[in-house]
């Protein structure tokens, strides 16, 4: 030993005061290890390193991106986002020209429900497709209303826009912003915003990035409740939906850009800050 001690140039006390600290080291990392486990369970998987980093260092405790990273590849964890597994649903050709504004490119919004997005997209079941649009906040990224049928006419649109509405009575001057599918540019629709003196606002043709909140909110909702699952009935298909936005997406899941608090934890954060104002 002591020859292998002079060769790393090391102390004879110093290798020995390593070899007795071991066993808290391994200790302290089973602990992490333990914890790192938990807050993957509980996020059903969807978690990856970068945002447990995120719940621990709320908690006050260190974590190292490539340590907690080690961790997961050690215990075989692996975001259901890193699988890879997608069609235009509405067709915008009549809404070409004038008359479509964009009212959120280039703007910068800092409070819930200044202005919301919304898109729709199809969700397969053993009984057909479901077809669901979502209100989305920019600010917060919380869903404020959605609805779900078994078609994506025009009343598909308005029910989640009243749903929204019955839910959090929305500002006036409030802007919406949608892509410029059929159900968005309808007169019924339209004359809905209408009356809540609600703005509308448009993405450009052929930007889906000017809708990248309502993109992106559907991407995540696929891989983390649609995705790998066999839902047997329509209905099974719209609860399974419900209790992911409501009791995960708005009130539990942590976000990096919300400093790791839920969309509807930020929202109240806002909020209360504003009224103090």
């Amino acid at each position: 030993m002591a020859k292998w001690v002079k060769f790393f140039k090391a102390s004879r006390g110093g290798y020995y005061s390593f070899v007795k600290r071991r066993p808290i080291r391994e200790k302290a990392e089973k602990v992490l290890k333990d914890e790192v486990k938990r807050i993957f369970k509980d996020s059903d998987g969807t978690y990856g390193p970068g945002r447990i980093c995120g719940v621990l260092r709320r908690k006050g405790r260190k974590a190292s991106y490539y340590k907690i990273s080690g961790y997961m590849d050690d215990m075989g964890l692996s975001s259901i986002h890193n699988r890879h597994k997608t069609r235009s649903l509405t067709d915008s050709r009549k809404a070409r020209g004038k008359g479509y504004p964009n009212l959120v490119r280039g703007q910068e919004f800092h409070l819930p429900r200044q202005a919301v997005c919304s898109d729709i997209t199809y969700l397969k079941s053993g009984e057909g497709w479901v077809y669901l649009c979502t209100i989305k906040d920019i600010v917060t990224g919380e869903i404020l209303g959605e609805a779900t049928r078994d078609n994506m006419k025009k009343e598909l649109v308005i029910q989640a826009f009243l749903n929204a509405q019955a839910r959090y009575v929305l500002p006036e001057e409030m802007i919406f912003h949608s892509d410029r599918g059929s159900q968005f540019t309808s007169n019924e629709f339209k004359e809905t915003l209408k009356m809540y003196n609600i703005r509308q606002s448009f993405s450009r043709v052929g930007m889906p990035g000017d809708n990248s909140w309502a993109e992106s909110f559907f991407a995540t909702l696929k891989k983390e409740c649609i995705h790998f699952r066999h839902f047997k009935t329509r209905e099974e298909l719209r609860q399974t939906v419900f209790a992911w936005i409501e009791g995960r997406y708005n009130t539990r899941r942590v976000q990096r850009r919300l400093g790791y608090m839920s969309p509807r934890e930020y929202s109240d954060m806002l909020m209360n800050e504003a009224a103090a104002a």
